[in-house]
């Protein structure tokens, strides 16, 4: 008996049969397809979060309230490495929605400042990188994608352009009187909250985001720079006051919003937020 023919016509006398087996395949190639590395959309920041978790703590250093960074620490931890090896690895083109690329680029910006650090270590200040002809904003920092990218780039050439002038208070250049570097990976499903919160937290802090000097009147709002050297973002909002006013307290609104209450800017920390 030729076992082949009987099977073919097994399976052409009885559909259930046949539509188990239909049913079977599709099932397999599902599964196979949602499991498959090259089907990942987003990046996985797991790692980035153990670290955070691990080597970021609230500390004051300089009189100002941070997040500090254990950089002697942090440098020997494999994970780091494991990280920065899956990022040269990863294809932001997968990348499909605003969100998950703003939260991606914000992440890498921030874990290739840490890396600035880490292979530097110690130094003072991150300005100490680089040179006369090129400072440590145009180097190159790390590789995503196969591409390699410097802080500039990631910035100024992708972040900026995206239009929401909340990243300037979630890239952290690893420096005292940048906005704190949050203890969570930023995520598309968050995003929006993390943004708000980070805004609301900077402009908290008297010696890093926000201070009034109500001594005398006209009362004086001392910003961060960071408001003066990307005032064009905020534009479109109206200006640095009407967009930072829903992020403060009523009370400190209504002094941002009178024009007669003039703005001055902090100095800048640039030492390491971090030991």
């Amino acid at each position: 008996m030729d076992i082949k023919k009987t099977n073919q016509l097994l399976l052409s006398e009885d559909p259930l049969i046949t539509k188990c087996l239909q049913f079977y395949f599709v099932l397999m190639v599902f599964l196979f397809s949602i499991h498959s590395p090259a089907q990942a959309k987003s990046f996985e920041f797991s790692d980035w979060d153990i670290l955070l978790g691990k080597y970021v703590e609230a500390d004051l250093i300089d009189g100002v309230s941070l997040n500090s960074v254990s950089y002697g620490k942090l440098r020997l931890d494999p994970v780091f490495n494991k990280l920065d090896k899956s990022l040269s690895l990863f294809s932001p083109s997968k990348l499909t929605s605003d969100n998950e690329k703003l939260a991606f680029w914000i992440n890498v910006y921030n874990i290739f400042a840490v890396k600035i650090v880490l292979n530097n270590y110690p130094l003072k200040s991150i300005k100490d990188v680089g040179g006369f002809f090129k400072s440590v904003w145009k180097l190159k920092a790390g590789t995503v994608g196969g591409k390699k990218y410097s802080l500039d780039e990631i910035e100024h050439g992708i972040l900026r352009k995206m239009g929401d002038p909340r990243i300037h208070t979630a890239i952290v250049c690893a420096s005292i009187s940048c906005p704190n570097l949050s203890k969570k990976s930023y995520s598309s499903k968050n995003l929006n909250k993390q943004l708000d919160m980070q805004m609301k937290n900077f402009l908290a802090n008297p010696n890093k985001g926000m201070r009034i000097n109500t001594n005398e009147k006209p009362w004086e709002i001392s910003l961060s720079p960071i408001f003066n050297w990307f005032a064009q973002d905020f534009k479109s909002s109206g200006g640095v006051r009407n967009f930072i006013s829903p992020y403060v307290s009523e009370k400190n609104r209504n002094v941002i919003k009178n024009p007669q209450n003039l703005i001055s800017y902090m100095d800048y920390n640039w030492a390491i937020n971090g030991n």
